[in-house]
């Protein structure tokens, strides 16, 4: 519970970066959430440019953003041709209480991505409300 109480306080400092990332329409946010006591936001940038901005929005919240890891990746060159790369899905294996929002809420830093596990899962799960303890999920980037 600490490591919820931790996400949800390191979000709320980093929301107008969280916001600001939104907002741009062009960056793709992977994934928000907490690792190694910092809070982690990976995310892919089209241009270095936006990549420079979104640094910059993490400078105006803390200049030292020594509780903030930040992985930003830059998708295309200059023609735009370069590809995201991609990461493999990672598992999770669904302990008593879980829920898809929970799990992604802890995973993306936002409960509504629930959809994204359970797509990813159709292989297994009928019923997004229907997940058991023990089964193991595969949490796409």
């Amino acid at each position: 519970m600490a490591q919820v109480q931790k996400l949800d306080e390191l979000k709320r400092k980093y929301q107008p970066v969280l916001n600001f990332i939104q907002q741009q329409g062009t960056v793709r946010l992977q994934n928000v959430h907490v690792e190694n006591g910092k809070l982690l936001i990976r995310a892919a940038a089209p241009s270095e440019e936006v990549k420079n901005r979104i640094w910059d929005q993490i400078k105006l919240v803390d200049p030292s953003y020594a509780d903030l890891t930040a992985d930003i990746t830059v998708t295309g060159g200059a023609a735009g041709e370069e590809t995201p790369r991609r990461e493999p899905a990672r598992s999770y294996t669904v302990k008593p209480g879980d829920t898809l929002s929970k799990i992604s809420a802890d995973v993306y830093g936002d409960p509504q991505q629930y959809n994204k596990i359970f797509e990813a899962n159709r292989d297994q799960l009928k019923d997004p409300n229907k997940i058991f303890p023990g089964q193991t999920l595969k949490i796409p980037a």
